[in-house]
């Protein structure tokens, strides 16, 4: 089949084996799949991951043996979990020691005509739902995750550092829910695009005010040391970035102001999935532009832009 896969390098390959599905995974023919800030660092060497990578997707079963899934338009969990452990066990596989994760850990991923998952792990698309949306849910999901994690009134005062990809989606989704977020960030383009979907938005620099609630999607490391300092003393902070991983932490102001401190990653699809067949939330006017497979390396540096939200690469 035809794939991107990283080894050192991101390279098209017209011939990488065709995945094989074992008992209780499904093979999907990949329609379109969304290219992430993961993608990006993966293509840096994150996680030192080798394979194909890619794991935002939708597409469509076309073996397995489970006839219910069979031909159906999907999308899917990433995080493929043992199914034998105590996280398992409680519905947590995303937390599973010895989870692979879609195009991440373990196991290849989207950017490639096929790819395998378990049947546990795939969601049928709503007919309504072109694959253009639902190629958004799991980054969606992981948005919808913030409210799954903890309780938020819906008259606090919330800032989302962070104009990119994830900071959009997470300022759409608390929108959608009724929240009345701020989206902070250093790009006048990208905060005039977020202005027009109805979002308030206010250049970072300019903020001065502090926040019950500050959502760091900002992919610095500067990120968190900036949401304590905006944040009020028992407020809390989201983290929704990674990038904090690298940076020097200064954690006295965090007990001085008894500020709660949430990591937040991946979330459930259902949420996400009903909010877009719902209408809740229309993600097309996010994507930049669209790259067939072929042409994905083109897709990579495009998605590379900081001024780019979404790029699609379409497989099928």
């Amino acid at each position: 089949m035809r794939a991107l896969v990283f080894d050192r390098s991101l390279q098209f390959c017209g011939d990488y084996p065709d995945p094989v599905a074992p008992a209780g995974e499904s093979i999907v023919r990949v329609s379109v799949a969304g290219v992430c800030g993961t993608d990006l660092e993966i293509a840096r060497g994150y996680m030192n991951y080798s394979g194909v990578p890619g794991h935002e997707f939708a597409g469509r079963v076309v073996e397995s043996q489970n006839a219910s899934l069979r031909g159906k338009r999907v999308v899917g969990e990433i995080n493929a979990g043992c199914g034998r452990c105590a996280m398992c066990d409680r519905g947590l596989a995303r937390h599973c020691p010895n989870r692979t994760v879609l195009g991440i850990l373990g196991r290849d991923g989207a950017f490639a005509e096929f790819l395998r998952l378990p049947d546990i792990n795939l969601i049928p698309i709503p007919n309504a739902l072109p694959d253009e949306v639902a190629v958004f849910v799991e980054p969606l999901a992981a948005a919808y995750e913030i409210l799954e994690q903890t309780r938020l009134a819906r008259n606090q005062t919330i800032v989302v550092l962070g104009d990119g990809r994830l900071g959009a989606l997470v300022a759409l989704a608390l929108k959608a829910e009724k929240y009345l977020p701020l989206v902070a960030g250093h790009h006048p383009e990208k905060l005039a695009r977020l202005s027009a979907l109805g979002l308030d938005i206010v250049d970072e620099s300019a903020l001065g005010d502090s926040f019950e609630v500050v959502i760091d999607c900002s992919g610095s490391e500067s990120g968190f040391r900036r949401a304590v300092e905006l944040v009020r003393p028992r407020g809390k902070i989201i983290l929704k970035s990674t990038a904090a991983a690298a940076a020097e932490i200064n954690l006295a102001p965090v007990v001085v102001n008894e500020i709660t401190v949430i990591g937040s990653r991946c979330g459930r699809f259902q949420p996400a999935l009903d909010a877009l067949a719902a209408g809740k939330i229309d993600p097309r006017p996010l994507i930049d532009d669209t790259f067939a497979l072929d042409d994905g390396l083109a897709g990579f540096e495009a998605a590379k832009n900081p001024l780019n939200f979404k790029i699609l690469l379409r497989a099928a």
